[in-house]
């Protein structure tokens, strides 16, 4: 199960198997939605677009429908991302594509075992997920909200601060017709609203309900916009800092002071680059609307 050409071949030299079922009354779309085989449904619903629906409302020996199936967090996990929180959000996108492609009322219906409905089967199987989730996402909002706390302080005593003064007939800034005055007093006003608008992303991650569908959209988008806010604001301190340090400088200096300008970016460069596949999780998990799955090594 997962090899979808296989699964192809299968049914394209015997089309009867499509309705063969294991020791579990299980037909080949009910083990591809309970083992999360995103490829072999992509097959199924198009290659077999008749048979789909009556495979789909087949029940097994216990009674769960598909979406039953789909609710059940197994010991299976087929995609690996980083994190609970996205991993909680995989598997709430696989729960609504197998809902949209059954029936309404089959989210209503309850199995034989339990008696329960595939809404109920979903929060009491994920409960330890989502609870590992929340506390990822805590933990994580926590530690960037005082550094973004921090940025907000240095950059609101930078962008309150006038390098060399105001002219004492005219009242503006000494330096005012210097590029280097025009580009540190945008960086200060950014890193100024950068870092307070990280800040709030981050805070209403923490005071969040963290239901099971806020791990849809709303918490990873969340926590996607406040590092991005949050990078930016690093950024645009160091350059206020590197643009204001200039003015303290003679023009011979300048010119030695460029590399070590250069060389205070390269630890934010480090960081940045290491939460790269962090950042490739977060928009493929909010742009990506069937769930792929992925394969270690």
């Amino acid at each position: 199960m997962g090899v979808s050409e296989m699964v192809e071949k299968i049914l394209k030299k015997f089309p009867v198997a499509i309705h063969d079922v294991d020791s579990e009354n299980k037909n080949v779309a009910l083990l591809a939605i309970e083992n999360r085989q995103s490829h072999v449904l992509k097959l199924l619903l198009m290659k077999k677009k008749k048979s789909i629906p009556s495979l789909l409302r087949q029940v097994d020996i216990k009674g769960n429908n598909a979406l039953h199936l789909a609710a059940t967090y197994g010991s299976y996990r087929p995609w690996h991302t980083p994190g609970a929180a996205l991993q909680m959000q995989w598997e709430l996108k696989w729960y609504m594509v197998v809902k949209n492609s059954m029936p309404p009322h089959s989210s209503v219906l309850r199995n034989d075992k339990e008696k329960m409905m595939p809404q109920e089967i979903f929060t009491t199987s994920h409960k330890g997920l989502r609870k590992e989730g929340t506390d990822w996402l805590v933990k994580t909002s926590e530690s960037c909200s005082v550094v973004a706390a921090l940025i907000a302080t240095v950059a609101f005593a930078t962008s309150a601060s006038v390098p060399g003064g105001l002219d004492d007939k005219t009242g503006s800034p000494v330096f005012e017709d210097e590029p280097a005055f025009n580009a540190f007093t945008i960086a200060s006003l950014l890193a100024l609203c950068l870092s307070v608008t990280a800040l709030v992303f981050f805070l209403s991650i923490i005071t969040s309900r963290y239901e099971a569908h806020d791990f849809f959209i709303t918490l990873p988008r969340k926590l996607l916009l406040g590092l991005t806010s949050l990078f930016a604001s690093i950024a645009s301190v160091l350059v206020s800092f590197c643009t204001g340090h200039t003015f303290l400088l003679n023009q011979q200096l300048r010119h030695v002071a460029y590399p070590l300008y250069a060389t205070t970016c390269i630890p934010i460069t480090i960081f940045a680059l290491a939460q790269l596949p962090l950042y490739y999780d977060l928009i493929k998990g909010i742009f990506t609307k069937v769930p792929q799955q992925t394969y270690m090594e």
